[in-house]
């Protein structure tokens, strides 16, 4: 199974692309790996997996070794806390000698920034209690330093403890200030007619400091319980990321809970409880319930309940406080139909129970294509939300969003839609072979996508199925966050002018293939789990023979977000892959429109003078300056300026804040099933319709479906030619 990840650095924004290659398994059947030691059987795999099956070959010299040097350095240690510059003056000697010891399977340089690391986490984890006992005020003139990756080591103990002191301050003076005017709040709630305070005891400026201290402080705790349980297998997944990440950003380790994790994401689905559970004073703690499953529908455990142990029928239970959360994890999850027995800490009560629940298949509704009506002028139109392009490999017709988006057409067809909008926004990505068949409802047949592999090979994917689900006007939705599986099918939609393209000026710009391959699967009879390398095999192009590889997919109608002076996408990534073009495939553009061209004409006209629209530009830059200030005050009288600054700022843009489209939003008639028909969904479903009330570029969209002129298309395959070009 072939998948393409997108990673964010500046959104923390993870993203797929996925189909079925066999390109480079048959390659490594031969081959063994003997090394009776893990780490270094995992490299020497790894080396021969990257050297035959990644896109591009990558020299493995002194140049690549003193980017992984910096690449892995910033991976364990990227805010500076820990090391110290005499670490580093004794880490230097490495910087030229990572490429050698990649080759010879030699962890010198890994174990020791290891064996450092821990030690200087740990000392950090001595001194932090005196910081707490010490005294926090606000009356300074000083600042603190967030640039991070000019920021130098420390030069000694006490200048990192300096530096955790003023991380420590202004993370409470932002929950200071809350407690000050939630106070403030309280009080004016609380006065009588005649001004007088009742029942309510004000707390004094140390009393506030001492809550706002407390809270940071269980923060650090919670953050450093989660560090004490990472384990060696764990730094050592981020030294390996730091050599495979140099040949592109999306080719990278997965050791074996990620793989899972990343199964999961794509899936939707997992067999379980159902729950999103979070290590919290050695516990843990179940932060949400999840819609639909085993512990939803038992309606006994809680979320904020605490597990401590867990067990099966006829087995002593195992304590699971101080546990790792992965480990619990594995002890909580199982097959379907099976039984856990929990052990909780009621949150209300403190009481503890044992409650036996059984295991069941748990769907995160919130990964599935969902649609709605929106009814305007009196006329009704369908939108669909589509969050990412999911599958089930295992059983790809049950899961498969290309089948759901197909059903949700025609029960939007059945309302009478005379428009229809595909949402793609902050979609990362997903399986190709859905995007394929997703495309193919608004196409008869023709080409898709083309696929240049190593060596050169291009193939090009078709839709070879001649029935035409929707004929009508169609828009889709994008942002800079839609990658890959997203930049594809919008790519392929507006190359045969079938769709109007709405959004950001371009897509993310992810135009590579990865494969995931299980690396346990070159080895016989081994103990190890080694995991699996999602590795980039391949690129995809549009069929007009250009790539979205850096560029993206530039929409016909330009519209400005938050985010629109940010440098987001692919481009923006270290490593990436360059761009090209190849031969475009041979295809006919969709004849189905009367006015396509004036529609996107008027509608840019349209966004150039609308004052919202405006203000979203003003404001993206005004957003995109703040992030440009890398120092902050610590002085409480400074802070509170610079709030009352950007608080008349932001004034400016109370209209988009504001803002109601006006539209009428319902839920198709069918979707009062089983869960569909709880009162959690139907809340789901109200928040969703508020944020699309106050959605501008919902009701941009269907002006344009309301001013497109369809015409009606002969039940042939005249419009489209499906060779290969």
């Amino acid at each position: 199974v072939v998948y393409i990840k997108v990673s964010m650095k500046k959104i923390f924004i993870t993203s797929f692309l996925i189909f079925s290659l066999l390109l480079v398994s048959w390659k490594f059947s031969e081959v063994k790996f003997d090394d009776p030691n893990k780490d270094k059987l995992l490299i020497e795999l790894l080396k021969y997996v990257l050297d035959k099956g990644h896109y591009q070959s990558l020299d493995i010299n002194d140049e690549l070794s003193k980017k992984v040097y910096n690449s892995y350095l910033d991976m364990i240690d990227p805010q500076k806390k820990y090391f110290l510059s005499s670490d580093l003056r004794e880490f230097k000697k490495f910087e030229k000698l990572i490429d050698d010891q990649w080759l010879s399977y030699d962890l010198a340089f890994f174990n020791l920034t290891h064996t450092r690391l821990i030690q200087r986490i740990n000392e950090v984890e001595l001194f932090l209690p005196s910081l707490f006992n010490s005294t926090f005020e606000f009356d300074t003139d000083e600042n603190i330093n967030v640039d991070f990756e000019n920021l130098t080591f420390s030069k000694n103990d006490k200048e990192r403890k300096e530096r955790w002191r003023k991380q420590l301050k202004f993370s409470m003076l932002d929950l200071y200030d809350i407690k000050i005017l939630d106070q403030e709040k309280s009080i004016k709630s609380n006065l009588d007619p005649d001004g007088n305070l009742k029942d309510y005891v004000v707390k004094s400026e140390p009393q506030l400091l001492k809550e706002s201290l407390k809270i940071v402080n269980d923060n650090i705790n919670d953050i450093f319980d989660l560090m004490n349980d990472l384990q060696r297998k764990d730094w050592f997944s981020n030294y390996v990321n730091s050599f495979v990440s140099q040949y592109d950003p999306h080719t990278t380790y997965f050791k074996p809970e990620d793989k899972d994790r990343f199964d999961v994401n794509i899936s939707g689905r997992f067999d379980g409880i159902g729950a999103r559970l979070q290590k919290r004073d050695g516990g843990i703690e179940i932060v949400q319930i999840i819609l639909g499953g085993p512990l939803w529908k038992d309606k006994k455990i809680e979320a904020g309940d605490e597990i401590i142990k867990v067990g099966e029928p006829g087995k002593d239970p195992i304590n699971v406080i101080g546990m790792r959360i992965d480990d619990a994890i594995k002890l909580i999850k199982g097959p379907k139909g099976t039984i856990v027995e929990l052990t909780v800490r009621r949150k209300t009560d403190n009481e503890i129970k044992t409650f036996p629940i059984i295991r069941d298949e748990v769907v995160l509704e919130e990964s599935y294509a969902k649609s709605t009506l929106i009814m305007k002028d009196n006329k009704t139109f369908g939108l669909i939300t589509l969050p990412k392009f999911y599958v089930d490999f295992n059983d790809s017709k049950e899961i498969n969003c290309a089948t759901d988006v197909k059903n949700e057409i025609i029960n939007l067809k059945k309302e009478g839609i005379e428009g229809l909008v595909l949402d793609l926004r902050n979609n990362g990505g997903g399986a190709l072979q859905t995007v394929v068949d997703m495309t193919g409802l608004f196409i008869k047949t023709g080409p898709i996508v083309q696929v240049k592999s190593i060596g050169n090979r291009k193939k090009v994917l078709y839709d070879k199925d001649p029935s035409l689900l929707w004929d009508g006007p169609l828009v889709i939705l994008v942002n800079q966050m839609s990658a890959s599986a997203s930049e594809i099918m919008a790519a392929a939609l507006q190359d045969y002018e079938r769709a109007v393209v709405i959004g950001s000026n371009n897509t993310f710009g992810k135009g590579t293939v990865q494969n995931v391959l299980d690396l346990n699967r070159f080895l016989s009879n081994s103990d190890f789990d080694l995991g699996a390398l999602k590795i980039t095999t391949e690129k995809f192009y549009r069929i007009n023979g250009g790539s979205v590889q850096l560029k993206g997919v530039e929409s016909d109608i330009v519209t400005p977000n938050t985010y629109s002076h940010i440098d987001i996408g692919e481009a923006d990534e270290k490593n990436p892959l360059k761009w090209d073009q190849i031969d475009k495939a041979s295809y006919r553009k969709w004849d189905g429109y009367y006015n396509l061209e004036s529609v996107i004409n008027d509608s840019k006209l349209r966004v150039s003078k609308n004052e919202l629209f405006n203000l979203i530009d003003q404001n993206a830059k005004w957003f995109s300056e703040r992030r440009e200030n890398k120092s902050y005050s610590l002085k409480y009288d400074t802070f509170k300026n610079e709030q009352k600054k950007n608080k008349l700022k932001l004034k400016k843009f109370d209209k988009v804040k504001d803002y109601n489209n006006n539209l009428r939003f319902n839920l198709l008639s069918d979707q009062s099933l089983n869960i569909k028909d709880t009162d959690e969904y139907k809340e789901n479903r109200k928040r969703w319709h508020n944020s699309l009330r106050s959605d501008i570029y919902v009701n941009e969209s269907i002006n344009v479906l309301l001013n497109l002129k369809t015409k009606k298309i002969e039940n042939n395959n005249n419009n489209i030619l499906a060779k290969a070009g």
